[in-house]
């Protein structure tokens, strides 16, 4: 997999303990970024959840890009056993998720309030910082000052209104509703929040998730009141369904029972830059980091649609020539307004072009990334391999292709016979290497071992199912959930120069700044 960027620092002695959500199959996704951006350790999954230790930090954590949500985590255990116990018995397991170690919940809320008085002092330094008002003043400026305090006030107050009205008409596109309200509600979390809990007044709901045997014995209702019973009685909590200080997560199912906080009340996946949705985001970025895209390389999507895949991949990758192409209009124009809500408009260009007749030099670009359309309402059909054959033919040698594949068009790459058939790389892999296996301390061995094989086993079957195409040659492929439907993010390199690529080695109305494109 391609490397994440690293952030500054590389984690404290100790650390918090933390769990993210995610989408099915993004797992090696999580694992990888948490380490390279947090210097993240004890590193271990499960399915649709990756735990991990790192620093406290919120400005590192809000930076995740691959996560679904972020939790603080209080507890994680082996499941109820709902078979061999009454109903009543089970509601006092339950109630002990609290009452048999209340010291892992007062660690978990002290570790979170700090998380949030820690960001609510460093929002003050930067706006004091900003503030021109604020900036200390020499000897000099102090003797004005009292000479002329007024003056001073009044034309430092002009110039800064006026600042930040020219500001604000620059920026009114970039600017969202969406990122205003989430700004605004995460300042008021801050402050709701540690003014209650220094108070002791901490008001509380419950988040409840459950499925397998539970789920057919309790509501998430009932356990939910249950747990919120609990809290009440051991914490003397206040329980506010409406607009709760705290949120307490837990999710009950067959394999694991896991208690947390969620971090953010906005979801990662939740770009406060995209304006409108298309391909999900956290996707969008694990394609573009599998690309392993370097400064200066030509990017290219043939297949834009809303632009997410190239918002994403700009968004972290900046110093780069990004090319997205699409044949509709509809389609264009909201990856238009995409980048423009972004500020990102100069950093992509968009071409109305037909997939197949791609107006590029051949072997011009570095790397690939689209979603091939799928679903009732596209009918590609055999139009996947002549689709194929254009990306392979603007790619040059070496070269990078990622794409998401529905499970019929990848059976349908098997239909794609060509003559040459190079073998596959020897450095392909599909789970994530060195990946810790999600250990208990009181877990019974082999447990982990089976669901890691199984994890494994799924991605290298994805693997061996994908035909060389060409001169595309497979290295990675991760089977995926996108809701209802299952589909294969797969990374092709291009090993040699195709025969079509000889033949047609420049495209008529090629665009000039396109063919000046690599750098």
């Amino acid at each position: 997999m391609a490397a994440v960027p690293r952030d500054a620092g590389s984690g404290p002695a100790a650390g918090a303990r933390f769990f993210c959500t995610a989408g099915r199959g993004l797992e090696p996704f999580v694992m990888r970024e948490v380490r390279a951006r947090l210097a993240a350790t004890q590193v271990e999954y499960i399915s649709g959840k990756v735990f991990f230790t790192t620093c406290p930090d919120l400005n590192r954590l809000k930076k995740l890009k691959s996560a679904e949500r972020l939790f603080l985590l209080i507890k994680k255990q082996f499941p109820f056993d709902v078979s061999s116990v009454s109903k009543g018995r089970m509601c006092n397991e339950m109630q002990r998720l609290i009452s048999d170690d209340p010291e892992s919940w007062l660690n978990a809320i002290s570790i979170w309030k700090n998380l949030l008085e820690l960001d609510a002092k460093k929002e003050k330094l930067s706006q004091r910082d900003a503030n021109p008002l604020k900036r200390n003043m020499g000897e000099n400026d102090i003797i004005i000052a009292k000479k002329s305090k007024t003056e001073i006030q009044e034309n430092r107050e002009c110039q800064l209104e006026k600042q930040m009205e020219e500001e604000i008409l620059e920026q009114g596109d970039v600017i969202t509703e969406r990122e205003e309200v989430q700004e605004e509600e995460s300042e008021n979390d801050v402050a709701k929040a540690v003014v209650a809990h220094d108070q002791g007044d901490l008001t509380f709901r419950v988040s409840c998730r459950c499925s397998g045997a539970v789920a057919k014995t309790f509501t998430a209702q009932e356990i939910g009141r249950v747990i919120g019973i609990a809290l009440m009685k051991q914490f003397g909590w206040k329980a506010d369904l409406r607009n709760p200080n705290l949120e307490i997560f837990i999710h009950l199912n067959d394999v694991y029972s896991v208690v947390g906080i969620p971090v953010f009340r906005v979801p990662l996946a939740s770009r406060a830059y995209i304006r409108t949705a298309g391909l999900r985001s956290t996707i969008a970025w694990a394609m573009a980091s599998l690309a392993e895209i370097k400064a200066g390389a030509f990017v290219l999507d043939p297949m834009c649609g809303l632009g997410t895949i190239l918002l994403e991949a700009a968004k972290e990758w900046p110093d780069v020539y990004y090319v997205g192409a699409d044949v509709s209009d509809s389609q264009l124009l909201g990856s238009r307004d995409n980048l423009k809500a972004a500020g990102l408009e100069d950093k992509v260009e968009l071409l109305k072009v037909s997939v197949v007749e791609l107006p590029l030099p051949s072997e011009s670009v570095d790397i690939i990334i689209s979603d091939i359309p799928f679903g009732k309402k596209f009918k590609l059909g055999k139009d996947i391999k002549s689709i194929l054959q254009e990306m392979e033919r603007v790619l040059h040698v070496g070269g990078t292709v990622v794409l998401l594949l529905s499970e019929d068009h990848h059976r349908r790459l098997k239909d794609c016979e060509e003559s040459s058939s190079p073998s596959r790389s020897q450095g392909s892999h599909t789970g994530e290497p060195g990946s810790e296996k999600c250990l208990n301390p009181e877990e019974k061995p082999g447990m982990s071992e089976t669901a890691s094989s199984s994890f494994e086993a799924s991605h290298q079957g994805c693997l061996d199912q994908m035909p060389p195409f060409g001169s595309l040659v497979p290295v990675e492929c991760y089977s995926i959930s996108l809701g209802k439907t299952g589909a294969c993010i797969c990374k092709y390199k291009k090993s040699h120069s195709s025969g079509l690529a000889q033949a047609c080695h420049h495209r008529p109305g090629s665009s000039p700044r396109a063919s000046a494109g690599r750098q």
